[in-house]
């Protein structure tokens, strides 16, 4: 129904008031502000990032910590304020890109409601609702705004996004129309009585709709890690400060001391670098026309071990073509020819039921293609279709009534019409029986119900004459066969859950050649226990005839299991099951409902986009852990080192300087850390996403933390006594000390790069001839006091860096041979 088409409910005279609002009446309530002012995508606005990012708790830190250097007058010890600068700027700016991208994307694929205005209906954005506006509601459509129904067609509302009650709702004139709440079955207009965040649904919908982080467990885990540390900060901050503080040092090399112990223990690039990941992910999806509600869908994806698909419009083309309307005889006995008087009739039906039908789905559609002329039959009554039901009907003045739905819901097991439908849906075709009836049965959501006057037990519809079988085509998506083939190379189960016949399902997936399409199961037949249905949803992979609240319960089912399940789907039957999976994926053609509800929409409408989001979520997974390491090392041994160097001079020896200044640990920072992790964190990463990640990283960091500490601070002891005697001055020292350091913490990295590509190997060197040049060349060694001139001390430093290498790389080999121990347990 396009702008400016003046609209009508067939059979029935609408309301005066429908004709909606007047340009001056809207004028009015816009000047008075009763407009729907929601944000199209509620968020951070540009000021809240730019303030998220600048005043940190980390920033306040280093912003203390770098003006008592710049008191002290050893500016160049004032280079990790640099950090502060580099973490806002960088964090800025992917942030706003990725809320570029996220608000264009919403804004494409955002739900235009139909909205009456001076007599004509119009499509709008959310935002351009105003109070006392007309609105249509059609099978699958969400309501926007708070509202009071006018006229009902068969108007069944479903709430469960509201209350968590998934029984569709009959409305009638009067009855009030929730924000949030989506048709299931038949039309309707309703009048908006709250807009904006009067609105019932307002709250919940800003919220839901956020850019944010949260319930994700990769920052799970980092803000587990992040508390650990915190603890462990304290401790060893305060020890550092007393230390420095009370020792025989000068004041202002005192302070150098403690801020050199102090910075590096603060982790200030992990949490940047995860935000940056996640942020690039959202941009690199939206080139691929891929919208993410929510951050955490990237990475909860990579973790998917089972995809459960819907047919129509995942699997095959939305849209469908007639491909056969096939008379049968009186009580369906056997087909007909087209020949006779009374032939034509059901052709006449079809035409006057897609005539009948206001907002017509992928079925109707095809039949009104086919048959675009109208009979001009008046519409008596009408049973809008439902996915619940799986039929619908009109009850035309002077021609009866006529029922199109599904033939083995129509029709009693052993019907010659309904045996022809199963043999042709065999073939991957649709079908759908055309039949006359008494009278329309009564509205009834559960097939299986019976509802007075129509609905035997187990679900098929008393007394109704088979008039016709109408064949549609439908074509399969030429990019899902190699999407099937990437899922099962990752050992990713696909099922296909979809509420037509069983044999047409398994049809289509036996055409992509998904395991166990030869066997369709009806899911009319699968128990409704618990765990008789998940072994049933275990074992199988094809599933037909499957309702809303059945294709929920398979979900959980699954997930009862332990299983990480993704739901596909673009209908209104789909939006229970996106819901309460762990990831909704919807298409961008799919209903309103259902996109409301996935935290991924596919706006192009391609299966095949989902292992690019596969492909970055693991991208973000993998890389995360590895510059967690690399952060998480650092602290571990400056906590250490501080302790170390703190200890001696608490219980009564003479105390030590830090062997480092500030520009040490800076300078180690970038060219170990820094520097490498920027780069690891947006680099390709195809590794499959593991639980366990906090102790991943754990049995990384801690050792390799421990054995730079230590080796370290050998280094340090064993050239400490010259200086005491006065042959080795502390910036020996303290070089012998960075030389260990440095060499330990570059291996460290070239571990963590592991498996080796070219880039890896270029990153690692850079980084190796780098610290040497820093070592190497006059300028750097007298900007950053450095002096590895005594032979002796920086052998010493060598030996010691490479016992600590040994060390390091032989926990790296024992913690992968424990980990391939377990799994082969499992």
């Amino acid at each position: 129904m396009g702008e400016g088409t003046t609209v009508g409910p067939p059979g029935e005279r609408a309301p005066a008031a429908t004709g909606g609002l007047t340009a001056e009446e809207v004028a009015e309530r816009v000047a008075s502000g009763a407009t729907n002012d929601v944000p199209t995508r509620p968020g951070r606005s540009t000021w809240e990032i730019v303030r998220a990012n600048v005043f940190t708790r980390i920033n306040a830190i280093f912003a203390v910590l770098a003006a008592i250097i710049f008191a002290t007058g050893h500016l160049l010890d004032g280079l990790f304020a640099g950090l502060i600068v580099a973490n806002s700027i960088v964090g800025i700016v992917q942030e706003l890109r990725a809320k570029r991208t996220l608000d264009r994307l919403a804004i494409v694929g955002q739900a235009h409601p139909h909205v009456r205005r001076d007599g004509t209906t119009v499509q709008l954005p959310p935002h351009g609702i105003v109070l006392d506006d007309v609105i249509e509601l059609g099978p699958g459509d969400q309501a926007v705004v708070d509202g009071e129904v006018l006229w009902a067609q068969g108007l069944e509302l479903d709430e469960s996004l509201l209350t968590g009650e998934a029984d569709p709702i009959p409305k009638t004139p009067g009855s009030p129309v929730l924000s949030g709440s989506y048709v299931s079955a038949g039309t309707g207009l309703y009048r908006a009585t709250k807009v904006g965040r009067e609105a019932y649904a307002a709250q919940l919908e800003a919220e839901a709709s956020k850019f944010t982080l949260v319930d994700s467990e990769l920052r799970s885990g980092i803000n587990t890690i992040l508390k650990v540390i915190t603890w462990l900060l304290v401790p060893a901050g305060l020890l550092s400060v007393y230390n420095q503080l009370t020792g025989r040092q000068a004041l202002p090399d005192a302070l150098r001391g403690m801020v050199a112990a102090l910075v590096p223990m603060v982790p200030e690039g992990l949490i940047l670098m995860t935000t940056i990941a996640f942020a690039v992910g959202v941009v690199r999806l939206g080139r691929r026309n891929c919208l993410v509600n929510e951050l955490p869908a990237i990475e909860g994806l990579a973790r998917v071990d089972v995809v459960c698909a819907d047919k129509t419009g995942t699997l095959t083309e939305n849209a469908m073509e007639l491909a056969e309307v096939r008379g049968l005889a009186p009580g369906g006995a056997a087909p007909r020819h087209d020949a006779g008087p009374h032939l034509p009739e059901h052709r006449l039906a079809l035409a006057a039921l897609a005539a009948a039908d206001q907002r017509p789905n992928a079925s109707m559609q095809a039949i009104r293609d086919a048959f675009p002329d109208s009979p001009g039959w008046a519409t008596a009554q009408t049973l809008p279709f439902s996915s619940a039901r799986k039929y619908g009907g009109v009850a035309f003045e002077g021609h009866g009534a006529w029922l199109l739905g599904a033939p083995d819901v129509l029709l009693p097991a052993g019907s010659p019409a309904r045996a022809e439908a199963e043999e042709i849906g065999a073939r991957g075709l649709r079908v759908l029986l055309l039949a006359r009836a008494a009278r329309l049965p009564e509205a009834s959501p559960q097939p299986g119900g019976d509802a007075a006057g129509g609905t035997r037990p187990g679900g098929v519809v008393r007394g109704v004459e088979p008039e016709a079988l109408v064949v549609l085509e439908q074509k399969v998506r030429e990019d899902v066969r190699p999407t099937l083939d990437y899922f099962g190379a990752q050992h990713v189960t696909v099922k296909v859950i979809s509420g037509d016949n069983a044999a047409s399902v398994g049809a289509v997936a036996g055409q992509l050649s998904l395991p166990g399409a030869e066997a369709p199961v009806d899911a009319r037949t699968l128990p409704e226990d618990g765990e008789a249905l998940a072994d049933a949803v275990e074992e199988r992979t094809v599933f037909g005839r499957v309702g809303p609240a059945q294709k929920r319960a398979m979900v959980r089912a699954l997930q009862d299991r332990g299983h990480t399940v993704a739901m596909t789907g673009d209908g209104v039957n789909d939006v229970l099951a996106l819901k309460d999976a762990d990831i909704g994926v919807a298409m961008g053609a799919g209903s309103p409902a259902a996109r409301a509800v996935a935290q991924i929409v596919l706006l192009d409408n391609r299966f095949a986009t989902l292992p690019h989001v596969v492909g970055e979520g693991r991208r973000v997974i993998g890389n995360i852990e590895r510059v967690a390491n690399l952060f998480l090392t650092k602290t571990v041994y400056s906590v250490l080192l501080a302790l170390l160097v703190g200890v001696p001079g608490l219980i009564g020896f003479e105390a030590l300087p830090y062997p480092f200044l500030p520009r040490h640990v800076t300078i180690t920072g970038w060219f170990t850390i820094g520097l490498p992790a920027f780069v690891l964190s947006l680099a390709p990463n195809h590794d499959r996403a593991r639980p366990g990640f906090v102790g991943r990283v754990l049995r990384m960091a801690i050792p390799a933390g421990m054995v730079i500490a230590a080796a370290s601070f050998t280094s340090y002891l064993l050239v400490r006594p010259a200086v005491a005697d006065g042959g080795t001055t502390q910036v020996q020292a303290s070089t012998s000390a960075l030389i260990t350091l440095i060499a330990i913490a570059l291996w460290v990295l070239a571990i963590v790069a592991r498996p080796y590509a070219w880039w890896k190997v270029l990153l690692v060197a850079a980084m190796m001839a780098a610290s040497y040049a820093m070592f190497a060349m006059p300028l750097t060694r007298e900007l950053f006091e450095l002096d590895p001139g005594n032979a002796g001390h920086t052998w010493t430093a060598l030996a010691c860096a490479g016992a600590g290498i040994v060390l390091v790389e032989l926990a790296w080999w024992v913690d992968g041979w424990l980990r391939r121990v377990r799994t082969t347990r499992a």
